[in-house]
């Protein structure tokens, strides 16, 4: 269970942590869309097929809004629960036969470390 535990508050801050840093690496910064960067040339796309203009609320606006401002606090506590659920999964099958490795130590009488 502790296992599970730590593996959920390690996917939690993961996911919220991940969001700007993969944002930025793919170039929607606070300080405007990066030239040269994947966010320049799906700013481009979407110019060119709404017709010269980015419109409001479509993915490149949006992700640019993130990358600008952050995530609001809602997104960031839906991000951490996603992460958590997601770790604690890991967490529980993450052991070597696939079953949970506190009823592996509890039914053997072993101590496995």
């Amino acid at each position: 269970m502790w296992r599970q535990a730590a593996f959920a508050a390690v996917g939690g801050a993961v996911a919220v942590g991940a969001v700007p840093v993969a944002l930025g690496a793919v170039g929607f910064t606070g300080a405007g869309i990066a030239a040269s960067s994947i966010a320049a040339k799906m700013m481009s796309a979407a110019a060119i097929a709404n017709g010269g203009g980015v419109a409001a609320g479509s993915l490149v606006a949006t992700l640019q809004s993130v990358g600008a401002a952050g995530l609001s606090t809602s997104s960031n506590i839906l991000l951490g629960s996603i992460g958590s659920a997601f770790g604690a999964w890991l967490g529980y099958s993450s052991s070597s036969d696939g079953t949970n490795a506190e009823n592996d130590q509890s039914s053997s009488g072993e101590n496995q470390e």
